[in-house]
């Protein structure tokens, strides 16, 4: 079988500029760990040859290694062949071209180049790898960002907000959206499975990329604390977020009982009591208990309020550390009034 589709290197940036699928070739736990978002797994080893083959490199040669990358390898290449056409192949029509990487760009792109060769695949690797890549996701966060915050006290809906705005001006960010967590105790509650933190960071530097390529001039981001669950938001977009200016968002307390217990009480009761257990030595015996009894008897205002006098105070001492605020209060008014209201707010320029 002659080899007659060609094989490129690609940087980074021309590399994403690409438009066919992605595949990373390299195990699935460094899959699981991060990856470039879009991309699919056809691992080349799995978790125990891939660590099998890293010994023998170490222990023994370089030459050793690739000999058992082959004995594992050889016996795959149908299946393989398998896997490579069906995924070219969409609506019946066959995609002449993969984007293909492994760690560093090494052997294991090389070699899975070139099993796609062989059936007439054009082949597009990434030079440097998925350490490359994650170089480039790192260096989105280092570049200066017109950021403004939208804070407000538990409850005021300002994720809804954000997510509502549709305009050319202003890039949104849904920090809580990509993280799947929500910021508190309460957080994971009703949503997805987390991504790794190192994925969170991938999947966040290519919304940011996003936005240096459209015509937008401000990044809107929700105020939140370092952490949202296991997902961290990276140092130095963090450092950029604590000297951003707030619109700190307004509502009464019982509209914001009301959009709590929307959005909690659909959960079940355990998964409840275990989240306010988790925070029970800084809610206070007394505090905890009510909020405990309150969700058996199924009293779903009184349990957030037993715990909002707790999350208001800490939001309170971390507005005290900032001093460009812009308070504007939506009490009783719609989504689409409170975002009319929001847009027509005469902000300062950032």
């Amino acid at each position: 079988m002659s080899e007659k589709a060609t094989n490129s290197n690609h940087p980074v940036t021309d590399f994403r500029n690409l438009t066919s699928p992605i595949v990373d070739v390299r195990s699935p736990s460094e899959f699981c760990q991060g990856h470039m978002p879009g991309a699919i797994n056809i691992p080349l080893f799995s978790d125990f040859e891939r660590e099998t083959i890293g010994k023998s490199y170490k222990k023994e040669s370089r030459l050793k290694a690739i000999l058992n990358g082959l004995k594992i390898t050889l016996p795959k290449t149908k299946t393989l062949l398998e896997i490579i056409h069906q995924t070219t192949k969409k609506k019946g029509v066959l995609n002449r071209s993969l984007r293909i990487y492994c760690w560093r760009g090494g052997m294991r792109s090389n070699a899975f180049a070139w099993l796609a060769r062989t059936i007439g695949i054009e082949t597009n690797l990434l030079k440097g790898g998925y350490k490359s890549y994650r170089k480039w996701v790192l260096n989105q966060f280092d570049t200066d960002l017109p950021i403004r915050l939208i804070g407000g006290k538990t409850g005021t809906r300002k994720t809804d907000l954000l997510n509502s705005i549709n305009i050319e001006n202003i890039y949104v960010i849904d920090l809580e959206g990509i993280a799947n967590h929500r910021g508190s105790s309460f957080g994971s509650l009703g949503m997805k499975k987390q991504p790794t933190t190192q994925q969170f960071e991938n999947i966040l530097a290519e919304s940011l990329d996003k936005f240096h390529n459209n015509n937008a001039i401000e990044i809107w981001l929700e105020a939140e604390s370092s952490n949202l669950g296991k997902c961290r938001i990276p140092n130095n977009l963090y450092t950029k977020m604590k000297k951003a200016p707030i619109l700190e968002i307004i509502k009464t307390k019982n509209e914001r009982v009301e959009n709590l217990v929307n959005i909690y009480s659909v959960n079940s009761q355990t998964d409840l009591k275990d989240a306010v257990n988790r925070i029970s030595k800084r809610l206070g015996p007394n505090r905890t208990q009510e909020a405990l009894t309150a969700i058996d008897n199924q009293e779903w205002a009184k349990a957030c309020e037993a715990m909002l006098d707790y999350y208001d105070k800490c939001y309170e001492y971390e507005l005290r550390k900032t001093k460009n605020i812009t308070s504007i209060d939506i009490s009783g008014l719609s989504l689409k009034s409170s975002l009319n209201k929001i847009l027509n707010e005469n902000l300062n320029p950032l």
